[in-house]
């Protein structure tokens, strides 16, 4: 499992593990799974994708802005705004 954190300026927002995030990246949607290679992008508004079973549906979270992560302890995503 991936372990899954979405952070705003105010709340922590998710923190759970995971089996995929798609991101909307500012050079497009990646998808991150355990094991991922560390990487760090930009986020541009979007949709946010949490997958938490590999066949299930996603869990749609509107993003706005912000910094995705990926580590050894798994994906942050720093966004700047998240609706709801």
């Amino acid at each position: 499992m991936l372990h899954f954190e979405l952070v705003t300026p105010a709340r922590l927002v998710r923190n759970e593990d995971v089996h995929m995030v798609v991101v909307p990246g500012s050079e497009g949607e990646f998808g991150v799974l355990e094991g991922h290679a560390p990487f760090m992008s930009t986020v541009k508004d979007g949709v946010l994708k949490v997958y938490r079973t590999e066949n299930g549906a996603p869990d749609e979270i509107v993003v706005a802005g912000g910094f995705a992560e990926v580590g050894a302890n798994g994906l942050t995503v720093l966004a700047e705004h998240v609706e709801g």
